[in-house]
């Protein structure tokens, strides 16, 4: 996949100030502390998502098994300008199949996480259709989103872009 910058905006909203690209392995350290980033934002939501102590290494191996994966997406917003080349903002994606349902693949977004000053500029939005369409190139013919189900930010981010709850995960501590 080689996604290519956002073609020309709609008068009323500028191009995202980013370039999007596929992961490699030299961006699992720029990754990694957006990945802690998020899930300490996830564990704000809910405490039953409380950090672990070894996170930042699960993180390097969560990314790094990402990256070797065929069936797995994982690509990068890097700034623009003064932030050229900075990673700012990440997708991490993966085909599952689906045993009892139709379409029988289906692409999840397990992370979706960009810099406050990248939010609110088309650039979610951006990646959200380029993992997609990724998703659909490895054969998913649906596209679904985890996250905490607290995350009220996410439900509107995604209930804007017309996705819906399918299935419900509850739980509680033993």
């Amino acid at each position: 996949m080689s996604p290519s910058p956002p073609g020309p905006a709609p008068a009323d909203r500028p191009a995202p100030p980013i370039h999007l690209r596929p992961a490699r392995e030299a961006d699992v350290p720029a990754i990694v502390p957006l990945l802690l980033r998020l899930k300490r934002l996830n564990e704000e939501f809910d405490p039953l998502l409380k950090v672990r102590e070894d996170a930042e290494e699960r993180a390097r191996e969560s990314v790094r098994a990402h990256l070797a994966d065929p069936k797995a997406v994982v690509l990068v917003a890097e700034g623009t300008g003064a932030e050229r080349e900075k990673v700012v903002g990440f997708v991490r994606a993966l085909v599952r199949e689906r045993p009892f349902y139709a379409p029988a693949l289906e692409g999840v977004i397990t992370d979706i996480y960009l810099l406050p000053l990248y939010r609110r500029r088309g650039v979610g939005e951006y990646l959200l259709s380029e993992v997609s369409s990724a998703l659909k190139g490895k054969g998913a013919g649906l596209v679904t989103a985890e996250f905490p189900a607290q995350n009220e930010i996410a439900v509107r981010f995604y209930a804007k872009r017309g996705f819906r709850p399918v299935t419900s995960i509850h739980a509680r501590p033993l």
